[in-house]
């Protein structure tokens, strides 16, 4: 029965999780409240291997998700559009605030779970949890170099859940090596149709 319930979350992750990235590929803002659902059974199903990092990543997530559905709604009003909030380029400064950060919380992070918890492979999970900390908020902003960023952190992914047996998840983040390529193509196109008067 556990087994049972186990193969059904991660199913529903593996369903809303490809939902919620071909929704921000289209640039729908309903990709939003699916990445809560997303979110929500993650936090369950990375908990059960032991996934500290990740754990606190889906937490974020949830948070995330819900700054980024305002914020396209809302937010960026020097973007906005008649077509809505405009991909933009990450500011210089920002980029550089956000290499520093995914570094030093790749560390800090790995450190503290490899000597404080029983985590499973702690900076390798760090990394991914910090990088996509800054991809995360980078695509809540509609940031186009948030894509590049998911590609590096879907690939340490695909590894780690390889590694620790969950196949449905390294399948999904497998298809997210393609859906980011993707994504990359559809928002590069779209900022050049419109490009955003500040970025």
């Amino acid at each position: 029965m556990t087994y049972l319930i186990a193969n059904a979350l991660e199913l529903l992750g593996l369903f809303s999780g490809l939902l919620c990235v071909w929704l921000l590929i289209r640039q729908n803002v309903l990709t939003f409240p699916i990445g809560l659902i997303y979110a929500i059974v993650t936090v369950v199903v990375v908990a059960r291997a032991d996934l500290f990092a990740d754990v606190l990543l889906n937490v974020y997530y949830v948070l995330m998700n819900a700054y980024g559905w305002y914020f396209w709604v809302y937010g960026g009003q020097e973007r906005r559009r008649t077509q809505g909030l405009s991909v933009a380029w990450t500011p210089t400064s920002q980029r550089w605030a956000l290499a520093a950060l995914i570094v030093v919380g790749t560390v800090a992070m790995g450190a503290f779970f490899s000597s404080q918890t029983s985590a499973s492979l702690p900076y390798p999970d760090s990394f991914t949890t910090v990088a996509s900390f800054a991809a995360m908020w980078m695509s809540a902003r509609k940031y186009l170099e948030s894509w590049i960023l998911w590609f590096v952190i879907d690939v340490v992914q695909v590894v780690l859940y390889l590694i620790k047996g969950i196949e449905a998840y390294a399948l999904l983040y497998l298809v997210y090596l393609v859906m980011a390529f993707y994504g990359w193509k559809s928002w590069r196109v779209t900022m050049k149709q419109h490009p955003p008067a500040v970025s």
